[in-house]
């Protein structure tokens, strides 16, 4: 059983900066891709970040977030990680992380909806004041 635990949310203001941090434990070496999702109050979970599990180069990004979100791994910590700069009121959410294959077997990349990633955490809150 694959459990995940993310921490490192919190409020801060627009134009400032989170670090966000998801451990993994469990055996969970069979799935290809670890995510980041975001859900706001009233909308659905989306993915942001995505990257191939043991593949530091192989990340892909939701357009609204390219250029200031970062996602990386640390095998030897089983940790993910997301770091998120120049944050905006509407980057405000509950932040998950999760693991699955997502896409990788008809795309050869990391992406896809919730449902096709098996594994998540329990959320950590992201507020960002104007």
């Amino acid at each position: 059983q694959v459990q995940l635990m993310e921490s490192g949310g919190g409020s801060v203001q627009s134009g400032g900066s989170l670090a966000l941090s998801c451990v993994v434990s469990g055996y969970f070496y069979s799935r290809r891709c670890m995510a980041w999702f975001r859900q706001a109050p009233g909308k659905e979970r989306e993915g942001v970040a995505y990257i191939e599990v043991d593949s530091d180069a192989n990340t892909w990004y939701a357009d609204s977030v390219k250029g200031r979100f970062t996602i990386s791994q640390d095998s030897a910590k089983n940790t993910l990680y997301l770091h998120i700069s120049n944050l905006k009121p509407e980057d405000t959410a509950l932040y998950f992380c999760a693991s699955g294959d997502g896409t990788y077997y008809y795309t050869n990349t990391c992406g896809g909806g919730p449902t096709e990633y098996l594994d998540w955490g329990q959320g950590t809150q992201v507020t960002v004041s104007s």
